[in-house]
């Protein structure tokens, strides 16, 4: 990952903004709770889709560079599916 990357990832944040806290301790239940809410789950699920581009991106990448490593994958995966009982 570059460092521009990291800076959008939960885990390398500190503490959360006080939106997030608000999102977590609030108590009254008013539709901006819930307008938050339904924010921050559409931003998890933006940057669950961007993570897995992500990381196909790499796998393309890495059996373009590794094509041995790739190709004995392809063949372990045609063993398991040919051994495999329904």
């Amino acid at each position: 990952m570059a460092d521009g990357e990291l800076r959008g990832h939960p885990a390398s944040r500190g503490p959360r903004d006080g939106r997030d806290a608000e999102v977590v301790t609030g108590a009254t239940g008013t539709a901006g709770d819930v307008e938050d809410a339904q924010e921050s789950d559409a931003a998890r699920r933006r940057r669950r889709a961007q993570f897995l581009r992500e990381l196909h991106e790499a796998k393309q990448l890495r059996d373009r560079v590794q094509p041995r490593r790739a190709r004995a994958a392809r063949m372990r995966q045609q063993m398991r599916m040919r051994t495999f009982r329904w």
